[in-house]
């Protein structure tokens, strides 16, 4: 049996999808949706009783399926809520160091306030030890593009920062980045955050069940440039949720359609990390900390997101 005759007798027989390592969606197979499961598409009705007999037939017209790439996981509805609870204390973070970042202090500082708040929720902070991290959180000034490792460094006017938080509460993750400025920003610094913000947006807005997950990069990218900056196609956004990184990888830069079809409770992050000189990127010897190459700044903002059957519900806004 092979093919679309093995889909449909699959489907038939009411396999239990969720605990394979198979799904269906035009002809490819992938984790979580029944015959019983709301149709992808977002009308609200069972797979069965809307897409499920056009998708056989694509499956066996199209010359390229549109599939989910593998080890992409639809999380349940336990786990969107598990997602949404660490998510908004990773946000209740982030409001928390806005209050009290200013020049003066140094990352190591904010290091301890991250750290401290984490603990003292019952969670953990995803970072620390992870594949070797040294800290709680990353702190990217200036130059530095992600990955910043906290230290004695003292922030000073003009500086521009990004914060980003990753916590594990309850085995759930939720993980998001905000930019600041240390006193006044020059032109061209607040310019870049403005526009790096704005591209977190146009990302967003492109979040919707049924579209090819490129769309996000190429909406992004179209902005970035449209305002003189480059998109870094080094690091990207990624699934999250019951891990700290899992699939699908998320382009932040234009290109062809990946074949990776936006389906409802995939959860990831968008993260556009926004250049204002070159796109590319070097590794410093601590093996973590990323710098743009020509030495111009970067900027970065991020949020975990979650397709619904409708459109996107940002889970760390």
């Amino acid at each position: 049996m092979q093919g679309e005759s093995k889909i449909k007798y699959m489907l038939d027989n009411g396999t239990d999808f969720r605990n394979n390592e198979y799904y269906f969606i035009w002809g490819s197979i992938v984790k979580g949706l029944t015959r019983n499961s709301v149709c992808w598409c977002g009308s609200g009705l069972k797979y069965k009783k809307c897409h499920l007999e056009s998708d056989l037939i694509s499956s066996r017209d199209a010359k390229q399926p549109l599939s989910l790439t593998h080890g992409i996981t639809i999380k349940t509805e336990k786990q969107i809520e598990g997602i949404r609870k660490s998510c908004s204390l990773t946000k209740e973070i982030l409001d928390m160091v806005e209050k009290r970042i200013k020049p003066g202090i140094t990352t190591n500082e904010i290091n301890e306030w991250v750290h401290e708040y984490i603990v003292s929720h019952g969670a953990v902070p995803a970072p620390l030890n992870y594949n070797g991290f040294p800290k709680s959180v990353c702190t990217s000034i200036n130059d530095v593009i992600c990955h910043g490792i906290p230290d004695d460094t003292v922030l000073k006017n003009g500086d521009i920062v990004n914060v980003d938080v990753t916590t594990i509460l309850g085995g759930y993750y939720g993980d998001s980045g905000r930019m600041f400025f240390m006193g006044n920003p020059s032109e061209e610094s607040g310019k870049l955050v403005r526009v790096a913000k704005e591209c977190l947006s146009i990302g967003i807005e492109q979040v919707m069940p049924g579209r090819d997950i490129s769309e996000i990069g190429n909406a992004i990218e179209k902005h970035a440039s449209m305002n003189g900056f480059s998109v870094v196609r080094d690091y990207g956004g990624h699934g999250i949720g019951l891990l700290f990184h899992e699939e699908p990888h998320i382009h932040h830069y234009s290109g062809k359609s990946r074949g990776i079809m936006m389906l409802p409770n995939m959860v990831f992050t968008i993260e556009p990390m926004i250049n204002a000189g070159k796109h590319g990127s070097r590794l410093l010897i601590d093996n973590w900390t990323a710098v743009t190459v020509d030495g111009k700044l970067s900027a970065q903002w991020e949020h975990t997101v979650r397709v619904t059957e409708t459109g996107v519900e940002v889970l760390t806004g």
